[in-house]
C-alpha cells in the first residue's frame, strides 16, 4: 500500500533527501540535495522571465507559484490567446511582453525560462546568455544535435547556469528506485523497457481567419519538431541513460505515418532498440492511437523489475523444478505422489502476477522541486553537478533516434559531443 504523504515541503525534501542516502546515489543524482537550501531572506526570491505561454508554459508558471525561492517577473508570448492566459495566472503587477527581446531588455530579471516550440530553443536561450541571465529550459533542449552542443558552449562561455526540464531527475519514486538499483536489488540490469502510447491525434483546432496551422500545431512538423522522439521519448531516454549508468553505442529504429494521415510530418508511431555496453538494451515504442499501457519503463534486471511509473518493485519468481527433478528428490526422500505420463507439453509463459513491493511514495510534485532546485543553484552559483550532462545526453539519444529512423540503418553514438 501506498504511504500516506505529508505535503509539507520540509517533509518532502526529507523523503527526497532520504532517496538519495546510500552508497552511490548521491553520485547518480547529486542535484536532489540543491532543493534543500536554505530559505531566502524576504525580496530575494529568483525574479524569472517565462518566455511561451502555451500549455506547458502555464504549468510551469503554477508550479513556480508552489516555490519558496522563485517568482514570475514577466510573461512573454507572440500569440494573444495565450498571454492572456498567462497573464491570468500571475499577479497583475507583472508586466506582459509580446517580444522577449523587449522583455529581455526591460531587465528586472534573474532568469529566463523558455517554453516555446522546440526549433526557439536555441535562440531563446542565446538571447537570454547575452541578456547576462541564467536560463532553465524545457526538455527536449534544441531541434538538432548541433543546437544541442552550441547551448551547452554558449552556457559554458557565458559562465551562466543552463537547467533542461527533466523533472523525473527529482521525482521521489525514481530517486528511490535509483537507491534499490545501486543496492542491488534486482540485480544486474540488461534491458530496459519503455513506451508512451496515447490515442489522441496530437492535432490542435486552429482559429478561422488566419494562416496558423504551423504555430499552433508546431509538433506534427519536421521544421519544428520530431514529434514523438523529442517531445515524450526525450524524458524515459533520460531515464535510460541513467538507470544503465552510460550512453547507447548505437540504436536502431522504426518510424511511420501509420495511423493520422492528415497531413503531419512527423512519425504517430516508433519502434526503436537502443543498445548499451555490455548487449544491454533500451526497447521504445510510442504511438497514437492506443493508449492500453501508457507511459511506463519495466527496468528489468537478473533478481527483480522495477517499474516507477507505478511505484513498484518484483522480485523474481523462482523457476519451478522440472518434474524429473521433483521425482528424483521424491525417490531420495521415500516420498510418494501421482506422477503423471500424459498431458500438454508446453503452457503459455504468461506474464508473472505477483504484486511487489511499493516504492513507498504517494503524492510528489517534482516540477516545482526542480525550480527550487535551480533557485538554489543560481544563488549559490553552484551549477548542479551532472544535470546537464543528463539533458545533453537524453535530447542526442533522441535526435539520433530520429536519425536512425529516417535514414533505415543503426546510428552510432556520435564522438563530437562537447565536453560536459
Amino acid at each position: 500500500m501506498t504511504q500516506d504523504f505529508d505535503l509539507t515541503r520540509r517533509s518532502f525534501l526529507d523523503r527526497v533527501l532520504a532517496a538519495t542516502a546510500a552508497t552511490g546515489v548521491a553520485a547518480a543524482a547529486p542535484w536532489a540535495a540543491f532543493a534543500a537550501g536554505a530559505d531566502p531572506k524576504p525580496g530575494d526570491r529568483l525574479r524569472l522571465g517565462v518566455i511561451g505561454t502555451g500549455d506547458r508554459g502555464r504549468a510551469l508558471i503554477q508550479n513556480i507559484a508552489k516555490t519558496r525561492n522563485c517568482t514570475v517577473a514577466a510573461v512573454c508570448d507572440n500569440y494573444a490567446p495565450n498571454l492572456a492566459k498567462g497573464r491570468a495566472l500571475v499577479a497583475a503587477t507583472v508586466p506582459a511582453f509580446t517580444d522577449h527581446r523587449a522583455m529581455l531588455d526591460a531587465g528586472g530579471l534573474d532568469a529566463v525560462v523558455v517554453a516555446t516550440p522546440l526549433n526557439f530553443h536555441a535562440r531563446h536561450s542565446f538571447d537570454g546568455f547575452d541578456a547576462g541571465l541564467h536560463v532553465w529550459c524545457e526538455k527536449a533542449m534544441a531541434r538538432t544535435i548541433a543546437d544541442c552542443g552550441a547551448m551547452v558552449k554558449r552556457a559554458q562561455s557565458s559562465r551562466k547556469l543552463l537547467q533542461i526540464g527533466h523533472q523525473r531527475m527529482f521525482h521521489p519514486t525514481y530517486l528511490n528506485a535509483l537507491k534499490r538499483v545501486k543496492a542491488g536489488d534486482i540485480g544486474t540490469i540488461t534491458q530496459i523497457r519503455a513506451s508512451w502510447h496515447r490515442n489522441n491525434s496530437w492535432r490542435r483546432k486552429v482559429p478561422p481567419g488566419r494562416d496558423l496551422e504551423r504555430k499552433i500545431n508546431w509538433r506534427l512538423y519536421r521544421e519544428s519538431s520530431a514529434g514523438l522522439m523529442t517531445e515524450l521519448a526525450t524524458h524515459q531516454l533520460q531515464v535510460g541513460n541513467w538507470f544503465l549508468d552510460g550512453v547507447p553505442e548505437r540504436v536502431i529504429g522504426s518510424g511511420s505515418i501509420c495511423f493520422w494521415k492528415d497531413g503531419r510530418e512527423v512519425y504517430d508511431h516508433v519502434a526503436l532498440v537502443y543498445e548499451y555496453s555490455g548487449g544491454r538494451k533500451f526497447v521504445y515504442t510510442s504511438l497514437l492511437n492506443n493508449a492500453r499501457y501508457g507511459c511506463e519503463e519495466q527496468i528489468q534486471g537478473s533478481t527483480g523489475t522495477i517499474e516507477p511509473e507505478l511505484g513498484r518493485i518484483y522480485a523474481e519468481v523462482p523457476p519451478k523444478a522440472l518434474a524429473l527433478e521433483r521425482m528424483k528428490q521424491d525417490v531420495q526422500r521415500g516420498h510418494k505422489r501421482t506422477v503423471p505420463i500424459g498431458g500438454a507439453t508446453w503452457f503459455p509463459e504468461l506474464p508473472v502476477t505477483t504484486p511487489g513491493e511499493s516504492l513507498g511514495w504517494g503524492e510528489y510534485d517534482e516540477t516545482m522541486l526542480q525550480f527550487e532546485a535551480f533557485g538554489e543553484s543560481v544563488r549559490s552559483g553552484t551549477p548542479i553537478p551532472g544535470l546537464l550532462r543528463q539533458a545533453y545526453w537524453a535530447s542526442v539519444a533522441s535526435l539520433l533516434g530520429e536519425q536512425a529512423m529516417d535514414r533505415g540503418e543503426a546510428m552510432r553514438w556520435p564522438k563530437d559531443l562537447v565536453e560536459i
